[in-house]
């Protein structure tokens, strides 16, 4: 068994193993007509089920083949143009390389005597994107698993920063449509259950700023503690963004940690037509990055920014086998030390292979030409009788249903859209997502692929309305 271990002696069976697997990836890859073949769990669990992990093939080979079965088939591609649904981005190239390397030479990125050079390219990709969103000369962060940690610690960060022991005071302020992990942060962080309040949004599902203002100060009314305000920077359902400039300044007045929660819109850092839209971010006191939504990266490539790289001391504790105290005064660069994780995967290598590649302008220009498209969707949607789309994008989702015209009942028109995102789905030929707003189903376009078209748009409306309109009549016919 000792010739599967990846080692001086095993390098060339490592290339031709990976040759094959690549081979395999590139040829499903370029013969994808669909985004997703309709397989339901009926049909393939039985598949995986049958599957003897105690009885091995011995032949790399025969295992791709039963992966093809039992996985690259029924894949959900989101290279294809026609994924149209949740923040998952085609990757690219430079990215997918720096992927197989990381994996391959396998460091963690805890202490500098697992990482080395690793420590220095996270700190410096770290250091660029620090200064890309405007944070000073003493910002700081480091990389985390994806948006949902990056905001847990932040608003870790905030609670301490408090500097109060009666949790059950402390407030942290978001609007209504921002992420759910601000309430499942709040809970990790023991914050009593009233300890998020949600701010009205205005008709762009922008925070309303007056509404803040007045929270804040019934909070201070009450003897309560606003521990921060989280600013969303690309909602997930909307793609709206709340206004930085006058959110940082009712925070500085308050005395609030202002978090912004760029998970999805830090696409705009590298933007070279619509950087403008995230003014004011420069004034957070942490930011959440997604690089694997809006930097083409693969999953997972996230971080958590601060503007004052000692709050990070409130992640850090020293054991003496990994990361002892005397390290720091020996300038040892430990990355444990401001990260909720120890072993941590070199996830900073393929934005580094990217922008040693592409550079950030290339970057940029995809993420601009998602965010064109979608606004020439929205000219579509808003001129189609058969669709109501809800706000103009500021980034590159769409929120819509179909209205037929016939059909009056609200319910009814839930049941159609519903049916009709079903439908797609199952079918393989396009696949979206769906929300709610005011209480209604709504679907949703979530654009990241810059090989989409407005005619991949326009097509797939007609299949949503086809959808809708199938099942309307259906139920017209078990009505008569």
């Amino acid at each position: 068994m000792r010739s599967h271990l990846l080692n001086d002696t095993t390098a060339e069976h490592y290339r031709r193993s990976v040759i094959q697997g690549v081979e395999r990836v590139a040829a499903k890859l370029a013969t994808t007509e669909r985004p997703f073949t309709g397989v339901t769990v009926d049909a393939l669990a039985p598949r995986i089920d049958a599957i003897d992990l105690d009885r091995p093939l011995h032949d790399t080979a025969a295992v791709l083949d039963e992966l093809e079965d039992v996985y690259l088939r029924d894949a959900v591609y989101f290279h294809h143009p026609r994924y149209l649904a949740h923040l998952n981005c085609p990757v690219v190239i430079p990215a997918v390389l720096g992927e197989a390397v990381l994996s391959a030479v396998n460091s963690s990125l805890d202490t500098w005597d697992q990482s080395a050079g690793g420590t220095l390219i996270e700190r410096k990709i770290i250091d660029w994107t620090t200064r890309r969103i405007g944070l000073g000369p003493a910002a700081d962060g480091v990389f985390t698993s994806g948006g949902t940690q990056s905001n847990l610690q932040a608003l870790l960060l905030a609670r301490e920063e408090a500097k109060t022991d009666h949790l059950a005071k402390l407030r942290v302020f978001a609007s209504e449509v921002s992420h759910f992990s601000v309430q499942k942060s709040a809970k990790l962080l023991g914050l009593g259950p009233d300890a998020v309040v949600a701010v009205p949004v205005d008709h762009d599902k922008r925070m309303q700023t007056v509404a803040l203002a007045h929270e804040l100060e019934r909070c201070a009314e009450a003897g309560l503690v606003p521990m921060a305000v989280v600013a969303t920077a690309g909602t997930t359902d909307f793609g709206s963004i709340d206004p930085l400039p006058e959110i940082a300044g009712l925070c500085e007045q308050y005395g609030a940690w202002m978090h912004v929660d760029a998970a999805y819109g830090c696409g705009l850092l590298a933007s070279l037509k619509y950087r403008g839209r995230i003014d004011g971010i420069e004034h957070a006191d942490s930011v959440t990055v997604d690089y694997h939504k809006s930097f083409f990266q693969p999953v997972s490539s996230s971080a958590v920014l601060v503007r004052d790289a000692a709050t990070l001391r409130h992640a850090t504790y020293h054991a003496e086998y990994l990361n002892p105290r005397r390290m720091v005064t020996e300038r040892i660069p430990n990355q444990v030390d401001k990260s909720l994780q120890t072993t941590r995967r070199f996830d900073a290598l393929k934005l580094w292979m990217t922008l040693r590649v592409m550079g950030a302008d290339g970057i940029g220009r995809l993420f601009d030409e998602v965010c064109d498209l979608a606004a020439e969707g929205w000219r579509l949607l808003a001129a189609d009788p058969r669709f109501d789309v809800v706000v103009e994008p500021a980034l590159s989702t769409l929120v819509f249903r179909y209205i037929p015209a016939a059909v009056t009942d609200p319910a009814e028109i839930d049941r159609a859209n519903l049916y009709a995102r079903k439908a797609l789905f199952a079918s393989g030929d396009a696949v979206v997502a769906g929300t709610k707003v005011a209480g209604r189903h709504y679907l949703k376009f979530t654009l990241l692929n810059p090989e989409t078209t407005t005619a991949d748009i326009t097509a797939v409306l007609d299949l949503i309305a086809g959808h809708a309109e199938q099942y309307l009549g259906e139920s017209l016919d078990r009505a008569c």
